[in-house]
């Protein structure tokens, strides 16, 4: 499972690794055992509300007002350093 996943892993290191992931996939087994028929799908533990404002459209900044804060621009956008050959 290492090589699969290229962990670089000592020799000290391989068995307790290997307990580790067989701990894991026998939780992940006691799981697949339980019934789900009727449980809804969901991305949280707990319910999340009012975590995000509305995505609305708003009116953009003028081109003048966002080019001004810029280190360096010209009336087309901003301009950036060439990168080094």
């Amino acid at each position: 499972m290492a090589a699969l996943a290229r962990l670089a892993l000592g020799e000290e290191e391989v068995e307790p690794m290997a307990r580790e992931l067989s701990a894991v996939l026998d939780h992940v087994a006691r799981i697949s055992e339980l019934d789900l028929e009727n449980v809804p799908p969901t991305s949280h533990v707990v319910e999340v509300t009012g975590a995000l404002r509305a995505d609305e459209p708003t009116p953009c900044l003028p081109r003048e007002v966002v080019l001004s804060q810029a280190p360096l621009a010209n009336d087309e956008g901003f301009l950036v350093p060439s990168p080094q050959a």
